[in-house]
């Protein structure tokens, strides 16, 4: 983009609070931040307008992919879909998060989908079909036997930017219970009580093979390769250590307020998943947004699976939590996710940044988004 646009009467979200001004943009970047109203430019009528959304962790490319079981869409029509919805959400860099590791037939049809998005993410983008900035966040499930060569394989592809290493064997990090394991897959009827044990056994079997080799490889790949490492589901302050002896730079979806804890202390930017926080607490049992918040040791907030979680977080954070404020809860879908992956030139309304930004309109409690730029680049 050339040019010079204004933006005008808008409440205008910053790093230090709300500025009731105008805002200039200058050849896709940020160029001035002025109080009061402009007579030049675009009136958003008191609005807010935010620094457009960075989401590090997203499952919902594949599943436009997969839509059904044994249904696979065109991938390029899959990535233009779930570009519009995460467009329409205020997301304006979203690092989609592709699986590597098969466990059986069927998710190895969902393992090998990650190259074949990925290369239709890069057709796509070469088309200048995307409204916002796609990234690879590589989901490495670490007892599974293809993980390394299939993780190897994916840092071919441009655009990785983050590792994340899962180990979701029955007794480990998200299912730290037995019994809540148990509790969890017999409640979905996914399988019978003694088919349920056999798959206990093999998983257990695989994580002893796997598990540990996989974690060490795949965190040297990353860190080789100055690729940001994410663990998962940490669990005990045991966890945290190891992610950070592998290197790791942010603590996904801890499940525990020890594990919180520990990895905020350590350093480690701890993200959380917002729906969690809309929804006052986690699907599968553990420790709840709110309560990481509360305790002052959330730094980040992930859509996960429901890109439109990000936008009712950030305005229902600072009702629920009496000492973050809206630039606060703001940081936490913007700010702190770029700089956790070191995208230092977006996430915030401030001079010289990229232009990315977000008019939301809010009526009776309920926000929405009306308008998305990037760049400078009106694309909604």
């Amino acid at each position: 983009m050339s040019g010079d646009n204004c933006i005008s009467n808008a409440r205008i979200v910053t790093q230090d609070g709300i500025v009731h001004g105008s805002i200039l943009l200058r050849d896709g970047k940020i160029a001035a931040i002025d109080e009061g109203n402009a007579r030049i430019g675009q009136d958003l009528d008191g609005d807010y307008l935010l620094p457009g959304f960075v989401e590090l962790h997203t499952d919902h490319l594949e599943s436009h992919f997969l839509p059904r079981p044994g249904v696979e869409w065109p991938a390029i029509n899959a990535v233009i879909a779930h570009d519009a919805q995460i467009a329409a959400s205020g997301i304006t860099t979203v690092l989609d998060s592709l699986r590597v590791g098969s466990f059986d037939r069927e998710e190895e049809v969902r393992r090998s989908s990650a190259m074949v998005l990925a290369q239709a993410l890069s057709a796509a983008r070469q088309m200048q079909l995307l409204r916002v900035d796609h990234l690879i966040h590589l989901r490495c499930e670490l007892p599974c036997p293809d993980t390394l060569q299939g993780t190897e394989q994916m840092l071919s592809q441009e655009g990785v930017r983050l590792i994340s290493v899962m180990d979701h064997t029955p007794g480990e990090r998200q299912f730290t219970s037995i019994d809540k394991f148990r509790e969890y897959y017999l409640g979905k009827k996914l399988m019978g009580p003694e088919q349920l044990e056999v798959f206990i056994e093999d998983r257990k079997g695989l994580n002893k093979l796997y598990s540990d080799n996989n974690r060490r490889a795949i965190t040297k790949l990353a860190r080789e390769r100055a690729i940001a490492i994410a663990s998962h589901d940490d669990a005990t302050s045991a966890h945290v250590e190891e992610a950070l002896s592998d290197g790791a730079v942010i603590a996904e979806f801890p499940t525990t307020a020890d594990a919180s804890a520990a990895a905020h202390k350590a350093g480690l930017a701890v993200l959380m998943g917002a729906p969690n926080l809309v929804r006052g607490g986690s699907h599968s049992g553990n420790i709840s947004s709110r309560e990481v918040a509360a305790s002052g040791h959330l730094d980040i907030l992930s859509s996960d699976y429901v890109p439109g979680s990000l936008l009712q977080a950030v305005f229902r954070m600072p009702l629920e939590v009496e000492a973050i404020s809206l630039s606060q809860a703001v940081a936490m879908v913007s700010r702190n996710p770029a700089r956790a992956v070191s995208l230092e030139d977006r996430g915030e309304i401030a001079l010289g940044k990229r232009a990315d930004l977000i008019h939301v309109r809010q009526r009776d409690g309920v926000a929405h988004v009306r308008q998305v730029w990037r760049g400078g680049e009106r694309v909604i």
